[in-house]
């Protein structure tokens, strides 16, 4: 990897849904991945994608959800096992069975998208409240809530939320994401010249990393 003190900061996207358990966990690989290596001071952005755009406000049950995208309730197990056994290692504790709605995640994004540089910060916590703690990340009551906890006003995200703020712009870059060609999440940019789809594992991300990093310092 080239001498990262000699290369300015570089751009980071990160395309995801918040309900998606493989987003939480290459989440979790990329910060592990940027610990990992030197200081390249990078700049993260979380950019939505949205996995459902029909799901109804008020969320479905997530049984009901489930069963319908796993008919064969041992394969979702197998899934949920495999998943657990993934996020352990990244400090992840899945616990499906907490989960009692499947949201339509739009309200989430906004708020991600309301905490600028933070963004990435409240992403992680509402997936962290999402997959850990099974608060309904739906509800503009907890989203405010975790705004809030998060150096938001949680009074104000949550006018935002039940004024509709933002709803259209959200939906907008989502459909965006999937013209550009990105079908599934998680899905990583490194310095607008990398990319990595799924959950890789920090070394892979590492070496994407290198590669972007290694790209930058030849286009100067």
């Amino acid at each position: 990897m080239p001498d990262a003190a000699a290369i300015p900061p570089f751009q980071i996207d990160f395309v995801g849904d918040v309900v998606c358990p493989w987003c939480f966990l290459g989440w979790a690989r990329l910060k592990s991945a940027l610990a990992a290596g030197p200081d390249i001071g990078a700049q993260i952005y979380w950019r939505p994608f949205q996995l459902q755009f029909d799901i109804p406000a008020q969320g479905l049950p997530h049984a009901v959800f489930m069963a319908g995208i796993f008919p064969d309730p041992e394969r979702r197990r197998q899934m949920e096992s495999h998943l657990q056994t993934l996020g352990a290692a990244e400090g992840i504790d899945f616990c499906f069975d907490a989960i009692a709605l499947r949201p339509n995640t739009n309200a989430a994004h906004r708020v991600i998208r309301w905490a600028g540089e933070r963004g990435g910060e409240v992403a992680e916590a509402i997936m962290r409240a999402h997959f850990s703690e099974g608060r309904n990340i739906g509800d503009p009551q907890a989203l405010a809530a975790i705004a809030g906890e998060h150096g938001l006003d949680a009074a104000t995200v949550l006018a935002r939320l039940e004024a509709g703020d933002d709803i259209m712009a959200v939906d907008q870059d989502c459909r965006a994401a999937s013209r550009s060609g990105i079908t599934g999440v998680p899905f990583m940019i490194f310095g607008q010249r990398v990319a990595l789809a799924g959950a890789e594992a920090p070394e892979r991300i590492v070496q994407a990393i290198g590669q972007a990093l290694a790209l930058q310092v030849q286009a100067e």
